[in-house]
């Protein structure tokens, strides 16, 4: 089947995928293919994507999107929404467009729904060969004297987290944006948790230490292209924000190499599973192996990164399966890329600054729960390029005061050390 129109489903803001959706779209529109994005959260002007747009409302039906893409005559659809809910959505989504003759980049529904389970993905990680935290599931329902009663339940809950060892964290079996963790650093911790449950059914899990990373997978039947780990932050015993610390992307060959193995295993799952479109893999690398924390089988928080310092534009690999003509080709890192969060509202003084003396790849502002979190600058350069760089956001800073110190004395101990 010639596609001609492809409809792109959202649930954030398009600003978190700028600039790579609108180069994607471009492309798209080199060809004679038609864009058109179908989004329920936040604004979308011509800079944000360089197609057709419609705004639907949040609380829309799989049912009622679906009949919206078809009334538009779609001939393919992609999705790139976040977080998970809103997967689910567009993978039940995609059911009725099969129906319809019309195909979806997007995760089958029964693999989404397994995906989104933490429990539920913590067994097929297990049985996949890769390293997970040792956990137990905590039901909300038995917790709560719901439905069967079962006296024992939470004494069984304390002698297996003694077993695991702490401390321990809770995390929402349905949640993926790193919101409801709850630290249990002893067994006293735990027993105020049992005595007062969170109202959704959680996993407990071990707490294990080490460096956060990412890694999206995308591709199709025809094979998953792995593009490079993207460093996050730092694993702890407490919960951090998601865009708390430097995020970035760069040479770390020992990392690198201990990461081939487990990279083949997750395509091997990914395979298995019949992922179709992308998934982003959250994961903590002790120094010594890796250990995954949760599958998203959607685009990820550190997708634009990930893009930019690499020979991949994931939504154009996203539009590429849409037209059949996919490649799995290994994904290449090609520079550094950095990514940080700044608290307050770029200045246009700064913007042009790091415009000019800089490859500032996007400057946008971070919305989450309807609430301005400040705006993620990413931006990006060639290896041997360190000190220049730190030179010149040196300069930056003196004439404009941004990035803060802070920030700026992290990317000096990155790129400098």
């Amino acid at each position: 089947m010639t596609v001609h129109k492809v409809a792109f489903l959202r649930s954030v803001g398009i600003q978190r995928a700028d600039p790579y959706i609108q180069r994607a779209v471009r492309a798209l529109a080199h060809e004679g293919v038609q864009s058109r994005l179908f989004h329920t959260h936040g604004e979308a002007g011509d800079e944000d994507f360089p197609g057709g747009r419609q705004r639907v409302d949040r609380a829309v039906t799989p049912a009622e999107l679906a009949a919206l893409v078809a009334q538009w005559g779609a001939t393919a659809a992609v999705s790139i929404s976040l977080p998970c809910e809103y997967t689910v959505r567009d993978a039940t989504v995609r059911e009725l467009l099969d129906a319809r003759g019309i195909p979806t980049v997007v995760t089958p529904l029964a693999a989404t729904l397994a995906l989104v389970d933490k429990w539920e993905t913590k067994q097929l990680l297990i049985r996949a060969g890769l390293d997970v935290p040792r956990g137990l599931r905590a039901d909300s329902d038995l917790l709560a004297g719901r439905g069967l009663v079962v006296p024992a339940y939470a004494d069984a809950l304390r002698a297996e987290a003694g077993r695991i060892g702490y401390p321990l964290l809770s995390k929402p079996i349905w949640d993926s944006t790193s919101m409801g963790i709850r630290a249990l650093p002893d067994p006293a911790a735990l027993d105020a948790y049992l005595a007062d449950p969170p109202q959704v059914s959680t996993v407990v899990e071990e707490c294990v230490r080490g460096d956060l990373c990412s890694v999206d997978i995308v591709g199709g039947p025809g094979g998953h292209r792995v593009l490079p780990l993207c460093w996050t932050g730092t694993a702890g015993p407490e919960p951090v924000f998601t865009f708390a610390d430097l995020r970035w992307c760069g040479p770390r060959p020992e990392a690198e190499a201990a990461f081939v193995p487990i990279a083949r295993k997750l395509v091997g799952l990914c395979e298995e599973l019949g992922v179709y479109g992308s998934v982003n893999v959250d994961m903590v690398y002790t120094g010594s192996r890796y250990v995954v924390l949760e599958v998203n089988p959607r685009i990820g928080g550190a997708t634009t990164l990930s893009c930019a310092a690499s020979d991949t534009n994931t939504f154009g690999a996203l539009a590429d399966l849409a037209l059949g003509r996919f490649v799995p080709a290994p994904a290449a890192r090609t520079r550094w890329a950095i990514e940080f969060l700044s608290p307050e509202r770029l200045p246009d003084a700064a913007r042009a600054l790091l415009r000019d003396r800089l490859d500032l790849i996007t400057a946008h502002e971070l919305v989450m729960d309807a609430t301005s979190r400040g705006d993620i600058v990413v931006l990006t350069l060639a290896e041997g390029e360190e000190r220049q760089t730190v030179k010149a956001l040196e300069e930056v800073h003196g004439a404009s005061g941004f990035p803060r110190e802070e920030i700026l004395e992290k990317i000096r101990g990155l790129l400098t050390p």
